[in-house]
């Protein structure tokens, strides 16, 4: 993390204050970190988007670890669609995926990146009907950024399916 961390637009930037310094006659080197819930590398809980849905304490944290497919989708220009996912050759039962896309080249660009690969509500429903716990993909978000409405995020998190975001898989 670093003060040029890209972060959602409206969520807080990432502030580093050093409030202890050697060269100042401190005995250590101590900062003071302060950004959103949502920056770098992070987890949507169901609360995120379902109202009275599980908190991130109060989730499952088996599912954080274990056995994962990574799908490499990195030929899809802006939206992962069922029909891109019915062609991989998945499994018909798959608990944890990461999704890798063309996104890892926006990481290197300076600033939040609105043009990044999310899911389209069809391709949340296809996770969720192979039976999918845990679902990352490797930018800020799930939804698509002009999104009317998050429908992917509101199908992943109602059925349960923990999003982790902001991956970076290059």
């Amino acid at each position: 993390l670093s003060e040029d961390t890209p972060v959602f637009p409206g969520d807080p930037p990432v502030k580093i204050e050093r409030v202890l310094q050697i060269e100042k006659g401190d005995l250590a080197n101590v900062s003071r970190l302060s950004f959103g819930n949502h920056t770098g590398t992070h987890i949507d809980p169901p609360s995120h988007f379902i109202s009275g849905g599980k908190t991130v304490d109060q989730l499952d944290l088996s599912m954080l670890y274990g056995t994962v497919r990574v799908v490499d989708m990195s030929e899809v220009k802006n939206v992962i669609t069922a029909a891109h996912l019915a062609q991989t050759k998945l499994p018909d039962r798959i608990e944890r995926i990461l999704f890798k896309t063309r996104n890892a080249s926006l990481w290197e660009k300076p600033g939040f990146q609105k043009d990044f690969v999310a899911f389209a509500a069809d391709a949340a429903e296809w996770l969720v009907e192979r039976g999918a716990r845990l679902v990352g993909i490797d930018y800020l978000s799930a939804e698509m950024f002009d999104a009317p409405e998050p429908r992917a995020h509101r199908i992943l998190l109602g059925a349960g399916v923990i999003i982790v975001e902001g991956l970076n898989l290059k």
